[in-house]
């Protein structure tokens, strides 16, 4: 267990106070406010730490706004200091990251245009009705013929068109204004770099392994079951080393604090991370608060004082007491990402390429419902769905993945996300070793000079009976078409 050594530093109430309201002055003292007389002093002279989730929101920022946090943070330089856990969780968490933010708008460029075929499909079905009415009750051959025309494939196509170019130039827009791409998070990511610079040396060393054991026991063998603030809400995470992240923090940060001159002993935490085990949540009308808890720990064993704000009120305070200049769009942009930004270190959502199929199964009964779907036949095929072969995964995510893109069947909450193409419309392979469209005849694909077709999806049409490889090529097609119009 870790030895809680007592300070003597003197309660936050009067030492006129009974004993009782010197004891407990934190649990008996209102939230942090923006109107707090003390507070400015937490912006000049105390010890700042911003937890990952603040730093990697700059990953959220469009370039505009990001320019403008990171000139504010430079106001803060000589005072901010970064737990060696802080430093771990965001240089693993800025890829998955990126992915998200990627992944979203690639999965927002699918929807819409699964929710345009929908429309599509029930403007005919519509159209439909109508002429079957026409038929039935007036023989007028002439007004079906003209509604025929009207709702012709082309027709439709063209007025769908409209929203679906607008649509696509928006989301377009998204991944232009944000200025970072994938592998920005590589050793080159200009993020990386002013937060290097920013930080200079102001970071915490890897605790020796001894030290860690003890905190991730005291963690989960006693502060987690109790319920005792930080990180009692991440006791259910894979592994103690993960669950007890914030705990960590947390003690690094106690044993940093106590190292510095009396006067300096003041910490202004700064995080996006508002739930119940930071934060005492208020019933009724009361709002929540930082455990006061929080406050009577630091106090007691490293003498210091505590203060814990979220990145909009952080910000805000940078630009009063510290002159830093924040444009009004980038302070909202601040609150929007603040607000929408998951508490937690975000853990890499199973997303599935082409370059992890093979290393993972599908969800037991998944790739038969995806084959389902399109009715497909074959045994040959089912047996490929159902085979535990390894061999067989790429083609079961794809089936899976094209059959949920084009809306052949709903997609579950917790399904994995696929990214697997079997062909592309475009002047370039996707892969050297891809083939031209022309491998396939005439009658079999369409746009043959300016598409190209994934080798394994060429050998797969090669060993199975005409009827199910009629099914696929189109598949494989309309998730081309797809992607080439979603720009995906």
């Amino acid at each position: 267990m870790i030895d809680y050594e007592r300070g003597t530093a003197e309660p936050e109430g009067s030492m006129d106070d009974p004993v009782l309201l010197q004891r407990f002055a934190a649990w008996l003292q209102p939230g942090p406010s923006a109107e707090d007389a003390e507070r400015s002093v937490f912006f000049k002279d105390g010890v700042i730490v911003l937890d990952t989730n603040v730093l990697l929101s700059l990953y959220e920022y469009t370039e505009t706004s990001r320019k403008d946090v990171l000139s504010a943070l430079e106001q803060t330089a000589g005072r901010l200091w970064m737990p060696y856990q802080v430093g771990l969780e965001f240089v693993r968490g800025r890829r998955s990251t990126l992915e998200s933010r990627k992944r979203a708008l690639a999965d927002a460029a699918s929807e819409v245009n699964k929710k345009l075929m929908a429309a599509r499909k029930a403007i005919v079905e519509a159209k439909k009705v109508v002429c079957a009415q026409l038929d039935k009750y007036a023989r007028a051959q002439q007004e079906i013929a003209g509604l025929d025309a009207l709702v012709a494939d082309s027709s439709v196509d063209a007025h769908l068109d409209v929203y679906r170019h607008e649509f696509k130039r928006h989301l377009d827009m998204l991944k232009a204004d944000h200025g970072l791409a994938l592998n920005s998070a590589d050793a080159e990511d200009p993020i990386l770099k002013r937060i290097a610079k920013l930080y200079g040396e102001n970071i915490g060393e890897q605790p020796d392994d001894d030290i860690l054991r003890k905190r991730l026991e005291e963690a989960t063998a006693f502060r987690f079951p109790n319920k005792i603030p930080p990180g009692f809400s991440d006791s259910d995470k894979e592994t103690p080393l993960k669950s007890a992240g914030d705990f960590l923090l947390w003690e690094e940060l106690i044993a940093h604090v106590r190292q510095l001159p009396p006067s300096g002993r003041r910490v202004l935490f700064v995080s996006n991370d508002t739930k119940e085990d930071w934060y005492e949540q208020g019933s009724g009308s009361s709002s929540s608060r930082p455990w006061p808890s929080l406050v009577d720990e630091l106090r007691r064993r490293a003498q210091a004082d505590l203060r814990i704000e979220t990145p909009p009120h952080f910000f805000g305070g940078v630009r009063e007491f510290l002159d830093a200049e924040l444009a009004a769009d980038t302070y909202a942009e601040i609150e929007r990402v603040s607000e929408a930004f998951e508490a937690r270190v975000p853990d890499t959502p199973l997303a599935v390429t082409e370059e992890t199929a093979s290393h993972l199964d599908p969800p037991e009964g998944l790739a038969l419902d995806a084959f389902n779907a399109v009715g497909l036949v074959s045994s040959a095929v089912r047996a490929a769905v159902e085979s535990t072969s390894p061999s067989q995964r790429l083609f079961k995510w794809w089936l899976i993945g094209v059959t949920a893109q084009l809306g052949r069947r709903d997609a579950g909450e917790t399904e994995p996300s696929v990214s697997i193409a079997a062909a592309t419309r475009s002047s370039k392979p996707l892969s050297r070793d891809w083939v031209p469209g022309t491998a396939l005849s005439p009658g079999e694909w369409l746009h043959r000079d300016s598409s190209w077709i994934a080798p394994w999806f060429i050998d797969l049409l090669d060993s199975i009976p005409q009827a199910d490889r009629t099914i696929l090529r189109r598949l494989a097609a309309q998730q081309a078409e797809s992607n080439r119009r979603s720009g995906s």
